[in-house]
């Protein structure tokens, strides 16, 4: 079998618009993992904020692993251990926060099981939603956060945030790595911090090489593991530059996409394997 993993972003990668898995997708992805091939799951969503999803594609039965916060922890699912975790310190939270304020946009962070603000907006209210973590807003955002986060988002109107995205990834170059997952959702954590690398680190664990991975995503955030895995693959929703970028383009998010790569690269390698063994 060529393809030992398949890397999945979430939102509008594997889910569909309202958040679910489709069938298609559920069915091919269990037959895979039913063959013997990783599911990895990498989404800038936290932890939390993925748990349910990995439990509905039996990760645990499965032994296998999801990469959160955009890269910055790996988790054993069938564990819980933590292979690889990343955080900023509450100083550079702080830091992240003030220069929201010079900029005029909202900042966020994670607390617990609570998504920290000191500036609530419809921005905020949409992770929630995806996350369904309860928005805290508090008077001091300095003053709430006093132990290391994952990360930090800035959040705000798209065109925005193209221009706060170019001005502090020129400043914060060499000590962060900052880069959108949304349009509306800027992301910042530790420098040389990205699924790609994170995916790196994952494989070399478990003895697996890049030619035998297939990732699959249709934001900016995903570009680095699409670039990095063997096979590289952009949803049909993808913005043009990813598609650009990947090895292959798929179905949209809303098509059975991700089932549509799983068929045709694993699944269909697998029927031909069967039949040339009689």
């Amino acid at each position: 079998m060529k393809y030992k993993m398949i890397v999945l972003d979430l939102d509008d990668t594997l889910l569909q618009d309202d958040g679910t898995i489709s069938a298609g997708n559920k069915q091919a992805l269990m037959a895979a993992q039913e063959a013997g091939v990783k599911v990895v799951l990498a989404s800038g969503r936290p932890t939390y904020a993925m748990r349910a999803l990995a439990e509905e594609l039996e990760l645990e039965r499965f032994g296998s692993y999801i990469l959160s916060f955009n890269g910055a922890k790996i988790i054993n699912w069938k564990t819980q251990e933590e292979p690889f975790s990343s955080t900023l310190t509450p100083e550079m939270a702080h830091t992240l926060y003030h220069l929201s304020v010079e900029e005029g946009v909202s900042a966020l962070t994670y607390v617990g099981d609570e998504i920290v603000t000191a500036s609530a907006n419809e921005y905020t209210t949409i992770e929630s939603d995806i996350t369904g973590m309860k928005i805290v807003e508090v008077e001091s955002f300095v003053d709430a956060v006093q132990v290391p986060v994952v990360k930090v988002l800035m959040v705000a109107d798209p065109e925005r945030l193209v221009e706060v995205e170019k001005k502090l990834k020129a400043k914060m170059a060499g000590q962060l790595n900052v880069m959108r997952s949304k349009p509306f959702f800027l992301e910042f954590t530790e420098d040389g911090v990205n699924k790609g690398t994170s995916l790196n680190h994952l494989i070399q664990t478990l003895g697996i090489e890049r030619s035998e991975v297939i990732a699959m995503g249709d934001g900016y955030n995903d570009v680095a593991m699409i670039e990095f895995a063997g096979l590289g693959v952009a949803m049909g929703n993808a913005p043009e530059e990813i598609k650009q970028l990947a090895d292959y383009v798929t179905d949209t998010n809303m098509n059975d996409g991700v089932a549509k790569v799983v068929e045709e690269f694993i699944l269909k390698d697998m029927v031909v394997a069967t039949q040339s063994s009689y």
